[in-house]
This record gives structure tokens, sequence and C-alpha cells, in this order.
């Protein structure tokens, strides 16, 4: 299936220029023209995504990233629900064998409701019932799911808070259950990303060819 990333903001690994040292964001159009170390149209129609451990970072912490991320917010109120499916195969993961895969984020704060990650050959998420809750919920939603393997991550959130987050690979699925956001995520601006998101600080020591690669052969956003 031919995955469509033209109109998706793009942070990659890149710095913004020789003197900001800040990830580069730009549009999905603009990344697979600029930056086809980074962003490449495979030969199917997927989407293949690099993030070398050692490289830029949005923040002061040492965590590199290509991801994709949806332009505009969205408040939980303005659809009846909101659904993220990623299909993906990873094909490279760092050092540290953990990446983030998926996320229900929130503007201006770094304490989403909803992170996936990949670690360790598991799919696993970190849910926060509360905004700004301290420290998240962790569960497994799917096991024994190896590098070179493909599966599919489904978010589906409803205006009223509830929602669910499902693994899928090799005739197999995992679910969270039905979980809540609470009231104090109403006013709270958010948006589905998804790809790579390295799990470990980069260091001086850090190997060159230390990073994560992943292959995005489905994508689908609905607001409906």
């Amino acid at each position: 299936m031919s995955v469509n990333i033209n109109s998706l903001t793009i942070t990659t690994p890149v710095p913004t220029s020789a003197t900001n040292p800040v990830a580069l964001e730009l549009s999905g159009a603009e990344a697979i023209a600029q930056l086809p170390s980074v962003v490449k149209v495979l030969a199917d129609g997927s989407v293949q995504f690099s993030a070398p451990t050692k490289g830029a970072s949005s923040k002061s912490i040492h965590r590199t990233r290509c991801e994709w991320k949806e332009p505009v917010y969205w408040s939980l109120a303005s659809d009846a629900e909101h659904i993220n499916v990623q299909e993906m195969t990873l094909t490279k993961v760092n050092s540290a064998q953990k990446v983030v895969i998926a996320q229900l984020h929130v503007k201006d704060d770094d304490s989403p409701p909803v992170k996936v990650f990949w670690s360790k050959a598991n799919i696993t998420l970190g849910f926060r019932k509360t905004f700004n809750q301290a420290a998240p919920v962790n569960m497994t939603l799917l096991k024994n799911v190896p590098l070179g393997t493909t599966f599919r991550v489904i978010i589906r959130v409803l205006a009223s808070g509830a929602l669910t987050v499902t693994a899928q690979s090799n005739g197999r699925a995992g679910s969270s259950g039905r979980l809540e956001m609470d009231s104090s995520w109403r006013s709270s601006l958010l948006n589905f990303h998804g790809g790579v998101y390295n799990q470990v600080d980069y260091t001086d020591a850090t190997a060159a060819d230390d990073g994560s690669i992943c292959i995005l052969s489905e994508l689908s956003l609905t607001h409906v």
C-alpha cells in the first residue's frame, strides 16, 4: 500500500542549519526531496524513516528521531472519534533496543497521554490518565515481535476521552482495553505522531552506525 506523507510534518535527525543544531522540521514532500538518507520512498510505495542515534535533537535531551506528525492540532471534542492506523516494520534498532513508534501527543508539553514503544521485541504502552501525570501507567500489548516483522498499531480515541490502543502482527493481537483520559485533557490540543524516536541518549562515544530504521507500509489518520 502506497503511503502518502507529503502534507505531514517530519521531525528529522538533521540540524536546522550549520549554526542551529536543533532538529530540522519540514513537510513530508520536502523531506523526501531534500533528505533521501533520512526519508525515502521505496519501490513498493512504502516509506523508510532513518534516525541515527547521534544527530540533531529537538530539545536539550540527546535523543534523535525521524517522526511524522499531524501538522494541525485538534481537541477531543472536535470530532466523535480520532483514529491512527500505522503498519510498519523495524529493520534496525538502536543499542538500547528501545524506540517510540507511535504517540498521541499534546501541544507544548512533554507528557503525552499515549506513547507506544518497541522495546526488546515487545510492543508496550505508556498511558497518562491525567494531564501532566508524573509517570505513565505501563503495559505490554504484544510480545515477541522481532526485528523484520511487520506489525500494526491502532490508536482510537473518542471525544469522551475513552481510548484503545491495539497492536497486531502475524495473526496475533493485543489491546490495552478501554482506557479513559480524564477531564483534565478537555482543553488540550492533541495530534498523532509515528515513526522512530530513539530512547537512548547519544554521547561522544556513540557509534556512528547506531540508530533505528523503520519502513511504513500503511498510514491512515481519520477524524470523523
